[in-house]
């Protein structure tokens, strides 16, 4: 199937659409993935227990022990690895206790768009921003009040500017909510 890229181009990945989905619907799951990415090497479960724990208490990895991380590390070993690695997502080896990032989980090139409170969809922006400029140039042609004075030019850049300046924003929110971008999962960067 197709992943996307930050520019919007596609590259070929193994797994179809409805797959990549099924994978990612678990929070363990895509916390996985997203510590394989950032860490771009093999991680010793422990060591991935250990963090997913962490991220799924709001702590410190450095405070979590055994007995806390023992339920995570048991249903990674049991579920979630050997289900990536039955998708060739990653390669875990039970008996050393490693998992390794395999090249599909390098074209696995997924952002999760995290909506918090009132935050509407990118979609859902581009709409009404689209309405919004069609709005403009009617209200321009009709010289409507407010309007009048401008010309079809001004409205077009106003337009131009309007989605360049949208498409910048969405391309650094992207960025930033990509899977293995940044420290932490999407889902938990700017929480206190």
């Amino acid at each position: 199937m197709l992943s996307t890229s930050p520019m919007g181009t596609t590259s070929d990945v193994s797994l179809p659409e409805g797959k990549i989905f099924e994978l990612l619907a678990n929070r363990r799951r895509r916390f996985t993935i997203h510590a394989l990415k950032h860490a771009g090497e093999p991680m010793d479960v422990a060591d991935l227990s250990t963090r997913i724990t962490a991220w799924e208490r709001g702590v410190d990895p450095e405070t979590i022990d055994y007995d806390d991380r023992r339920n995570v590390h048991t249903v990674l070993t049991r579920t979630h690895l050997p289900k990536l690695d039955e998708h060739d997502v990653v390669e875990y080896d039970d008996e050393a206790k490693v998992v390794e990032p395999t090249p599909a989980l390098d074209d696995l090139d997924v952002y999760i768009e995290v909506l918090r409170g009132r935050e509407i969809p990118w979609s859902l922006y581009y709409l009404g921003l689209a309405v919004l400029a069609g709005l403009v140039q009617v209200a321009v042609a009709v010289e409507a009040p407010l309007f009048a004075a401008l010309d079809a030019t001004a409205a077009a850049v106003f337009v131009v500017t309007a989605f360049a300046v949208s498409a910048a924003l969405h391309y650094y929110y992207g960025e930033r909510a990509r899977l293995g971008n940044l420290e932490k999962p999407p889902e938990l960067r700017d929480q206190s």
